[in-house]
């Protein structure tokens, strides 16, 4: 499925070939040789087994790490093989069905850029050159640990974000005499989101003039800024909205490291 579109990487099926993993800083360079492909399907075989029946009482972190970590380095594909391994640690989530992508998936946190460079270069650091299953993995571990902490922890920022961002709106809108109800535009500006007075309407539940009017007033009072023409037409935040977010911002904590060491 990832690969049926490249029909020269041999999709679904195991690599014919060697293959190098490139350093991200020079692409001439490999960072890691995976094991000769004629041991792959003894490996993969393996794996397996261990996905099934290994380990089974270690926690689902863990294991859905250490897939992870074991399916990149045996590299078992032409390619395709990073998204997989992060797909597989999705499973092994799903598997306990904790199927939320907050909890079960690092690949949002992964490509953010320093996060990318930092998952490159514990995988080198910890997997060695080429295929050294006795290596330490405890660095992985807590790279992997410390991702997901930290993917729950933004979906939970996300969270906060938008409830205190409604009751600010709410509390601002009303002390200017409006109704509740035009919150419901106010809240995608303050996301940065396009807002259209038909989506507004529909969210609201309101008729063609009700919307036509809340719209009008948010551009009178300074809320929202309206662009382009017709039905191009989208607003923007206005000035208005610039205290309510700088307050939202700085009422929120920094992100926590729960696993990293004092010196």
């Amino acid at each position: 499925m990832l690969q049926g579109h490249h029909l020269d990487k041999r999709p679904g099926r195991w690599r014919d070939g060697p293959v190098y993993v490139t350093s991200p800083d020079d692409p001439l360079v490999p960072a890691y040789t995976a094991p000769d492909q004629a041991d792959v399907p003894a490996l993969m075989s393996e794996f397996i087994e261990w996905l099934n029946e290994g380990d089974l009482d270690s926690p689902v972190h863990v294991r859905a790490s250490m897939a992870h970590l074991n399916l990149v380095k045996i590299h078992p594909w032409k390619d395709g093989n990073g998204r997989m391994s992060r797909a597989l640690s999705t499973l092994v989530f799903s598997r306990e069905a904790l199927m939320p992508p907050e909890f079960s998936s690092i690949e949002e946190w992964l490509g953010r850029g320093q996060n990318t460079y930092a998952y490159y270069q514990v995988l080198e650091d910890v997997g060695g050159p080429h295929w050294s299953p006795e290596r330490d993995t405890r660095p992985w571990i807590r790279f992997c640990l410390t991702a997901h902490h930290r993917q729950a922890q933004q979906a939970q920022r996300r969270f906060d974000v938008m409830s205190r961002a409604w009751t600010r709106l709410v509390e601002g809108v009303e002390a200017a005499g409006l109704d509740e109800r035009v919150v419901y535009a106010l809240l995608p500006a303050f996301s940065d989101a396009k807002v259209r007075r038909t989506v507004y309407q529909q969210d609201a539940d309101l008729s063609d003039q009700q919307a036509i009017r809340d719209i009008r007033e948010l551009v009178a009072r300074g809320w929202l800024v309206p662009h382009g023409k017709a039905r191009a037409r989208y607003y923007a935040p206005g000035p208005l909205m610039d205290p309510v977010r700088d307050e939202v911002r700085q009422s929120m904590e920094p992100y926590t490291d729960p696993y990293r060491r004092e010196r």
